[in-house]
């Protein structure tokens, strides 16, 4: 899978031969809340990516390529990019690890740019972190799941994993599986029930 660092590689994966094969499945934004391109957090969302058979998970990891948020702004094409990629998904799963007692300001500012555009609005949301011990992460989730609810979103999960630091990637990958099985649980519903809602655009 590939590490994506802008709106145009990202665009490529989501239109790939192997998102046309899955297009009925459910398709599943994969947000990870650290800028660091190797973070734990990182590699537990493209583990899962990897081993995703009956949903298609596209992972972005492109936080630091986002302009600051300014309210009087429409943003760029990377902003545009995570707006249209979060209406187009049937649910989002946010991977974030816990600075200072909260999220990543890069994650935050990233949220902040879907405010007011309605994106978020209905959209099922499972909420995740990877840190070494499983009573750790919580603040950081805690304030995601208040910002996104904020927005009207609906959070179905919200869950620490134990992943120490450099783990081995068959590690990852086990804890991966896990963290897949458990957020598929939470995103699984009817045909009746459809995971994606219409957002009204505010202006």
């Amino acid at each position: 899978m590939a590490w994506f660092n802008s709106a145009a590689s990202a665009c490529r994966e989501w239109n790939s031969p192997r998102a046309e094969r899955v297009e009925r499945a459910m398709r599943v934004l994969a947000i990870a809340g650290s800028v660091a391109r190797n973070s734990s957090n990182s590699r537990l969302l493209h583990a899962m990516a990897a081993a995703s058979d009956s949903v298609h998970v596209q992972v972005w990891q492109a936080l630091d390529r986002l302009p600051y948020f300014r309210p009087d702004a429409e943003g760029d094409s990377e902003v545009t990019w995570l707006r249209q990629a979060v209406s187009g998904a049937d649910a989002v799963c946010i991977a974030t690890p816990e600075y200072a007692g909260g999220m990543p300001g890069a994650l935050k500012n990233a949220l902040d740019w879907l405010v007011g555009s309605g994106e978020l609005y209905g959209k099922r949301i499972v909420v995740m972190s990877a840190a070494p011990s499983e009573q750790r992460g919580g603040n950081a989730r805690r304030w995601v799941r208040e910002v996104v609810q904020m927005q009207g979103a609906e959070v179905l999960d919200s869950f620490t994993v134990a992943l120490p630091p450099g783990a081995s990637d068959p590690l990852v990958g086990a804890v991966a599986e896990t963290a897949l099985a458990r957020s598929l649980g939470a995103l699984v519903v009817t045909d009746e029930a459809p995971l994606a809602q219409a957002a009204p655009h505010a202006k």
